[in-house]
């Protein structure tokens, strides 16, 4: 490892700043995923990662403006993505979230016992860090990472199209992607609960505790979104529930509404697509509507 150098706040346990960079889905069908959120939400393909076949699976990546949803899909047997597709069917696989220094929070995690290391690596100006999703509530396997500042990337957190790892090694591929959507934002998404587990506000503070994401009542307070939880329910599996999409301008937003229509996609305020439910949400030109 050639230990990635970050700053991060003046104590491991502290809070710091935290942004949602990346939402994973896994689904039985990449095909059709890959059909539907290019063409439904309007964006397109900026990576497909080779290395994901180590573990048995194919990915693609699209842009958020700035942040990204990802698709996996396992074509093998017996990996952890094809168990989850058995179990629940397709929805929700990993939250990724960047933060000022992934190392100083792994080591705090781990002196705290609060999580399992299950894979990550240090390498350049990044660090990876995957952590067991046994014992965090919300049923999403999560994923705390970070940049160095550099000249090329002086701010990582708060430039909206900031360099970011799994979109490949080179920025200027991917860059434009991510310039070509910035009519879209990731505002938020929703987690449910185990059946039997009612707390959502401890739920927040769980996640607060581990990763650091500060917290604002029951909601975490990423930089860019807010992630909340809802009770369990008996028969209703823990995982994603829905993610909200922010659109600028009246005419994207109906061309989203429009296009999900004619597929057969609306349900009652939201669009169906990969086993979880989309909110699409008016932003700029003084709209303040930021439903999760």
């Amino acid at each position: 490892m050639s230990g990635a150098k970050n700053v991060g706040s003046k104590s491991a346990a502290d809070p710091a700043p935290t942004r949602l960079r990346q939402i994973a889905l896994v689904v039985n069908d990449i095909e059709r995923a890959k059909r539907q959120l290019t063409h439904i939400i309007g964006t397109e393909v900026i990576f497909e990662d080779p290395s994901v076949g180590q573990w048995g699976l194919r990915n693609f990546l699209c842009p958020l403006g700035g942040d990204i949803i990802e698709v996996v899909a396992p074509f093998k047997d017996d990996t952890t993505a094809g168990r989850l597709l058995s179990k629940r069917g397709d929805g929700g696989y990993m939250i990724i979230m960047q933060t000022e220094d992934a190392r100083k929070r792994r080591e705090y995690i781990e002196s705290k016992g609060l999580s399992k290391v299950i894979w990550g690596y240090d390498h350049g100006d990044t660090v990876c860090v995957q952590y067991h999703p046994k014992g965090i509530k919300g049923g999403m396997m999560a994923e705390l990472d970070s940049h160095t500042p550099s000249p090329n990337n002086p701010t990582p957190l708060k430039s909206r199209f900031s360099p970011w790892h799994a979109c490949g090694s080179d920025h200027k591929v991917y860059y434009p992607g991510m310039k070509r959507t910035s009519h879209l934002t990731l505002e938020g998404c929703i987690l449910r609960l185990a059946p039997g587990e009612q707390d959502h506000e401890a739920a927040s503070r769980q996640w607060e505790e581990i990763f650091g994401v500060p917290r604002s009542r029951d909601l975490l307070a990423f930089t860019n979104a807010r992630l909340g939880f809802v009770p369990g329910r008996e028969g209703e599996t823990e995982g994603l529930v829905s993610i909200t999409v922010g659109v600028n301008g009246k005419e994207n937003l109906n061309g989203i509404l429009e296009r999900a229509s004619k597929e057969g996609l609306c349900g009652n305020g939201w669009i169906d697509m990969c086993g979880i439910k989309w909110f699409f949400v008016l932003t700029g030109h003084g709209e303040t509507n930021t439903r999760l």
